[in-house]
């Protein structure tokens, strides 16, 4: 089921696809934009649905002819979250001949009033999109959504995440795969966590990431020995009535990390 649903009339650039020009558009191409976030021990995604349409789908977007791939997807994840310059990583590239369902495009069309079967035929959407993946990872608190009035946007934990539109379950796995190759080679965390955490928050992630249990004291023994994360004085019982230790990220060794190499979990 979805959390924190929003479903507001405040409205953005190019938020009615059908309504936009094909002809203003780089023919054939998208951006799709797995978008992560943790919230009460949950790792999530944000996914939207548009009134005329059934499925829940990845936020993306077109590309427009005088913008870059980058662009766009720095567009659609700031249309999405009101957010800048945030961790946003291209991935994959989706081209299968058969990942753009025109059946789900069609039925998209008729419910906008286009029941004349050339009409549809002709139109932008119905043609085949090879799309760009990109993901990114973002602290939930900072996540400013915004929709227009006919669309919903929410949260869905990872464990129940919907049949999506198209292939987009597809490029949601091949992103998950992606940060689990990540992690056995660089840090990850400081972009999804606020500035002070438990270490159980952290141990979440790279168990939801990785699929796995991991030993709780072995892994804070680990985080402390490489030193990509130091103990504050402070505490919380957000994970029961016992106090857990807050801690929280040394930027430095981290950024040092990304760039070196993160070996710790082998």
């Amino acid at each position: 089921m979805p959390t924190d649903k929003h479903t507001s009339k405040k409205s953005y650039a190019g938020s009615k696809v059908l309504q936009i020009d094909g002809d203003s558009l780089q023919q054939g191409v998208s951006v799709d934009c797995v978008i992560f976030g943790f919230h009460d021990g949950n790792m999530k995604v944000l996914l939207n649905k548009f009134s005329y349409y059934t499925q829940w789908m990845l936020p993306g977007g077109f590309v427009g002819k005088e913008e870059s791939i980058d662009t766009a997807a720095d567009r659609v994840l700031k249309n999405r979250t009101g957010l800048e310059n945030v961790y946003l990583k291209q991935f994959h590239t989706f081209g299968d001949w058969k990942r753009t369902k025109l059946p789900e495009n069609e039925e998209m069309l008729i419910l906008r009033g286009f029941e004349n079967p050339k009409d549809r035929e002709k139109h932008w959407l119905m043609q085949r999109f090879v799309s760009i993946g990109y993901y990114a990872l973002v602290e939930y608190s900072k996540v400013k959504i915004e929709t227009n009035e006919d669309e919903e946007i929410a949260w869905f934990d990872l464990k129940d995440i919907p049949e999506l539109y198209s292939d987009h379950n597809e490029i949601l796995e091949k992103a998950l795969y992606t940060l689990r190759i990540r992690l056995s080679i660089s840090p990850i965390g400081y972009e999804l966590l606020p500035e002070k955490f438990t270490m159980t928050e952290m141990r979440i992630i790279f168990e939801t990431i990785l699929q796995k249990k991991l030993d709780r004291r072995n892994f804070q023994r680990k985080m402390l020995a490489a030193g990509l994360v130091y103990k504050l004085d402070e505490v919380s019982k957000k994970f029961g009535v016992k106090d857990s230790a807050l801690f929280s990220f040394d930027k430095e060794k981290y950024e040092k990390a990304l760039t070196d190499g993160f070996l710790i979990l082998e």
